[in-house]
């Protein structure tokens, strides 16, 4: 009786707990593990999914401006984000004048070659930065301030060739958008080259 009682243990181990039932349960084991991490994966999907933004706010994000038609001297808006953006195509007296300011005589100060990557193109968000009006200055016969640049006729911020802030309440510089050249004629505005630069 002990040894056919031994037999039958015996046999019970051999199916259920030696080498080979080992490594099944394991490889078992494992599979579940995978096809419920693959469910689960599947039905969180479109919830993570939902929070990319959708294709209209991409859109919206970036804007791209072919300048080639803006003559020196000449300046466009173009609408951004739901606001007023800046484009002039500086004439050589414009940068020159931005460039000989002494850093020490401005009230937000930043240097011409800081605020735009190609001497002849300027590009702002033409919102004052006092309470959020739209400067002048885009049209020749806008009046452009003391220093040639714009001008708020809100309460009198005057902005110079490079769009600092150099007279009036406004407490700092018409902003420069992220930004990069595309190519030599198109400005993508709301995107930034490698390392926040230009990309061309």
């Amino acid at each position: 009786m002990v040894h056919g009682a031994e037999a039958v243990r015996g046999q019970a181990g051999g199916h259920g707990h030696g080498e080979g039932g080992g490594s099944r349960r394991d490889f078992l084991i494992l599979a579940t593990t995978a096809v419920g991490a693959v469910g689960a994966a599947s039905v969180l999907w479109p919830f993570i999914d939902q929070m990319n933004p959708s294709a209209d706010v991409l859109a919206l994000s970036t804007v791209e401006v072919d300048v080639a038609p803006i003559a020196v001297g000449q300046a466009i808006t173009v609408k951004w984000r739901g606001k007023p953006v800046f484009i002039r195509h500086r004439t050589e007296e414009e940068i020159k004048a931005a460039r000989s300011v002494a850093l020490s005589e401005l009230r937000d100060p930043e240097a011409d070659e800081a605020r735009a990557q190609r001497p002849e193109w300027l590009i702002l968000v033409g919102v004052c930065t006092h309470l959020g009006c739209i400067p002048l200055g885009q049209k020749p016969s806008d009046p452009h301030g003391d220093y040639g640049g714009w001008f708020c006729p809100c309460h009198g911020s005057h902005y110079d060739t490079s769009g600092r802030i150099r007279r009036g309440p406004a407490p700092q510089n018409l902003v420069v958008p992220d930004y990069l050249f595309a190519s030599d004629t198109v400005v993508r505005i709301g995107e930034v080259g490698p390392a926040g630069g230009a990309a061309a």
